[in-house]
């Protein structure tokens, strides 16, 4: 038996995915900030590759979005929306490959870094090379629009990469065709077969040496190096702290109480306590260690004052932001921020 969304082992989903569901809802006239406010979600922080957003919290998200935008189809919209730069490192890796096989071997390789749940089997009969996707959690209702948008992404994948839509590309799902599908055949313009006893992608074998049009080798060396690390660093990222990090991290209002992450995480406030306690953590460290980093980067990147970050960062007044920053670095967070534009100014 496979275990759910709220029991597995949360690695998070990458907060681009929901900022690009986000700007994909307004175009249908969903009020997109009021949705991943209501969700617990910072919509500005959302816009960024490498920070991830709690499993449970993206789940609410995307179900609440199919809902409220009455689009069942919602998961084929995104499909086309995710431009191979929105992929981080392994968008990067997969452009700069030489041909569509490398891509590919790419993506069955690092999926893990952009979907923790999927995974990709490949094999060859024929003429053709199928490579097959399945959920190692029960995603519910979820999972035909995690379906939609891995499958139909790699079709827009690969055109992208190649200037054309693969010639003999098809997707096969283990699905019945869904009431809502026949709007989006024109739109998706590649044979879909449902009752299929996978789900997969099939190419042409042949259509495997098709180059990638952005190939760089180089790039391709230090993108995929950079795969490496953050696949090692997502592996070692799957204790229980790590997890309340995360909600931390893109958390509406900040810094957030205690219950509201034990609530995000399907604990109860005491045993989050006791399972950050046995990892020699706690809730108000982790707190603390994200209002920093968020604090060095609102001091380096923007023109808020302090007034307006200690109020960014849930203080009460800039004084007492002050004494928090001086006492975590030994510097004002004056002396911080002109120490930073120096630097800048000299690179």
């Amino acid at each position: 038996m496979r275990a759910s969304v709220s029991t597995s082992q949360d690695l998070g989903m990458p907060a681009i995915y929901l900022h690009t569901l986000a700007e994909l809802l307004h175009t249908l006239g969903v009020d997109e900030r009021d949705l991943i406010l209501r969700v617990g979600l910072d919509p500005t922080r959302l816009n960024s590759t490498d920070r991830r957003v709690s499993q449970a919290q993206a789940s609410e998200f995307v179900t609440r979005a199919i809902i409220e935008s009455g689009e069942p189809g919602l998961g084929i919209l995104l499909a086309r929306e995710l431009k191979l730069p929105l992929h981080g490192a392994l968008g990067t890796a997969v452009m700069s490959s030489r041909t569509l096989a490398e891509a590919l071997e790419l993506m069955t390789r690092y999926l893990t870094l952009r979907a923790p749940h999927l995974h990709v089997q490949k094999r060859s009969a024929g003429n053709s090379v199928w490579y097959s996707v399945s959920c190692g959690i029960e995603l519910g209702p979820l999972q035909g629009f995690v379906l939609d948008a891995v499958l139909f992404g790699c079709v827009s994948m690969g055109a992208q990469l190649t200037g054309t839509t693969v010639p003999g590309i098809r997707v096969l799902r283990q699905s019945p065709e869904p009431n809502h599908f026949h709007r989006f055949r024109r739109l998706i313009n590649v044979p879909v077969e449902f009752g299929a006893t996978e789900d997969a992608l099939v190419i042409p074998a042949s259509q495997l040496t098709l180059p990638v049009r952005f190939s760089n080798d180089q790039l391709a060396m230090t993108s995929r190096e950079q795969c490496e690390t953050a696949l090692r660093q997502l592996k070692e990222d799957t204790g229980f702290a790590s997890r309340v990090r995360r909600v931390i991290e893109t958390s509406h209002p900040f810094p957030p109480k205690l219950a509201r992450v034990a609530s995000t995480l399907f604990v109860s406030e005491r045993t989050l306590k006791r399972r950050l306690q046995e990892e020699g953590a706690n809730f108000q460290a982790l707190v603390d260690k994200v209002r920093l980093e968020r604090a060095r980067e609102l001091l380096a990147s923007t023109a808020m004052n302090l007034s307006q970050i200690a109020d960014t960062l849930g203080y009460a007044d800039a004084a007492n932001f002050t004494r928090a920053f001086k006492r975590w670095t030994g510097l004002s967070p004056s002396h911080f921020r002109t120490r930073e534009l120096s630097t800048a100014e000299t690179a």
